[in-house]
């Protein structure tokens, strides 16, 4: 249902006519992410300021509106998907960087600045924010804030939320909250800079952040290991962690993964039944060579069938690429299919791996789907794509049965059902279960930020029936 024109007239009056439309392409394109969801917004807004933001709040909370907050629209499980419809507050044009200080290790960034190229900014010093999200060519930071996003070198230096000293947020009622600081150690009562950290626009809209700042290594090479079978993969990451040593990334791919990248970009990794891409860093040749070393030495004692290590930076991206592009290049296995988010980045301890992934090929053959896993699995972060044909109902409620299965495995592993996308619809019913005896004192929290519930509601704790509905994708049956 379209908003009155008098509350448009209102919203216009606060971003201009240039920042604000109801065109019906415009509600199409900011309807969906990058996950299996779609639902079109009433209108889509542009702030340029935490005082616009705060406006907005006002005239929505005044008239009890949906509001979702959005950033690039890379997230997985349909958190930024404007479910109730409402309100869309597109973050894209407060991408500043306001502040660096070095010298005090902090960076003042807007919620819209794109990862990358805050690195790139960062990078003039030596310095960089390092939770290195899939999407950082296109992610904002205000997004992975919400989502807590990481990606291959959390092992080694965290999520984003160990990098956030500080931030702005607005609440529902347009209230402006400066929560956290910019020390490097706080211990001054509530952390709320950090509630927010995974909340992905449930309690308020992040509109800057404070994140501390870390040298940038100067050194870094990798070791490609292969396998005969993703469980001796495995293996070797929990037996490299146990040496001990930490890495500063750890990637595995299984058969599925390394076909489907092989078949799309033209053979670039070896032909077996799994890998995994260790990197090591460092500030000195002879720190990176004695860590190559055991690598080495571990995956060779772990049943390796060929070990490559590389100091050569073109090589290594070789590699670097063909991880990232495994999600992609799932959708050309098969004619007429499609990768799907359904489950997703589910988390479980570094010595579950080899368990987890033995499972979730067992759940694969069960519901005859199929099932790519591959992820940061240096710190239990394991990622699994379905591939399956978007227009048979019979394979999405196989997939989601599956899913099921998976996620229920994964708690009771002691994981948890995400480990860097964020809840949203897809993962909801599975979150529930998980944190089944937080869920009262989640949804006590979102009532005193959200009385009206009015941000991002239906979503996570709130989401009930199947997830399988307003789906992007040509299957009447769920739409």
């Amino acid at each position: 249902m379209a908003l009155d024109q008098k509350i448009l007239d209102e919203l216009e009056k606060v971003v201009g006519k240039d920042r604000i439309s109801t065109s019906p392409a415009v509600l199409y394109t900011y309807g969906f992410d990058s996950s299996i969801y779609h639902h079109d917004p009433e209108v889509v807004v542009q702030p340029i300021s935490t005082e616009e933001v705060s406006e907005i709040m006002k005239i929505a909370y005044k008239y009890e509106i949906p509001v979702t907050p959005r950033g690039a629209g890379t997230g997985l499980c349909g958190a930024a998907v404007p479910i109730k419809g409402g309100i869309v507050v597109a973050m894209q044009k407060m991408n500043k960087i306001r502040n660096i200080s070095v010298k005090d290790l902090w960076v003042d960034v807007e919620a819209g600045c794109v990862y990358n190229d805050l690195n790139n900014e960062l990078a003039k010093y030596g310095f960089f924010f390092p939770p290195s999200p899939g999407s950082a060519e296109a992610c904002q930071v205000g997004g992975m804030v919400s989502t807590n996003a990481s990606g291959m070198r959390a092992v080694k230096y965290g999520a984003t939320r160990d990098f956030v000293l500080g931030l702005t947020f607005v609440r529902a009622n347009g209230d402006i909250v400066r929560a956290g600081t910019r020390t490097i150690k706080d211990s001054s009562g509530y952390q709320l800079a950090r509630l927010m950290c995974g909340s992905e626009g449930t309690l308020g809209i992040i509109t800057e952040i404070t994140f501390k700042i870390t040298t940038k290594p100067k050194k870094s090479a990798s070791c490609l290991c292969a396998f005969n079978s993703v469980v001796d993969a495995g293996e070797c990451i929990s037996a490299i962690i146990a040496k001990p040593l930490i890495p500063a990334s750890c990637e595995l791919m299984d058969r599925i993964s390394i076909d489907a990248v092989n078949k799309a970009r033209g053979n670039p990794l070896p032909d077996v039944n799994a890998l995994i891409i260790v990197e090591v860093d460092g500030e000195t040749d002879e720190i990176i060579q004695r860590d190559l070393k055991i690598v080495e030495e571990v995956a060779k004692s772990q049943k390796a069938v060929s070990v490559t290590p590389s100091f050569d930076a073109k090589e290594i991206a070789k590699w670097t690429d063909a991880r990232k592009s495994v999600l992609a290049s799932l959708s050309v296995l098969k004619p007429g299919y499609v990768s799907v988010s359904l489950a997703d980045d589910m988390g479980v301890p570094v010595s579950k791996v080899p368990q987890a992934v033995e499972f979730f090929q067992k759940t694969a053959e069960k519901y005859n789907v199929t099932i790519a896993t591959y992820g940061h699995a240096s710190d239990g972060n394991l990622h699994t794509k379905m591939v399956l044909d978007p227009t048979k109902k019979d394979e999405w409620e196989r997939g989601f049965g599956a899913v099921n299965e998976i996620f229920a495995k994964c708690i009771e592993l002691g994981g948890t059902v995400t480990g860097e996308h964020g809840v949203g619809i897809s993962k909801a019913l599975n979150f529930q279960d998980e944190r089944k005896s937080e869920i009262e004192v989640i949804k006590a929290i979102k009532a005193a930020f959200d009385p009206k519930n009015i941000l991002n509601p239906g979503k996570a704790e709130q989401w009930t029936g199947t997830p399988l509905r307003d789906l992007r994708y040509p299957c009447p049956e769920f739409q």
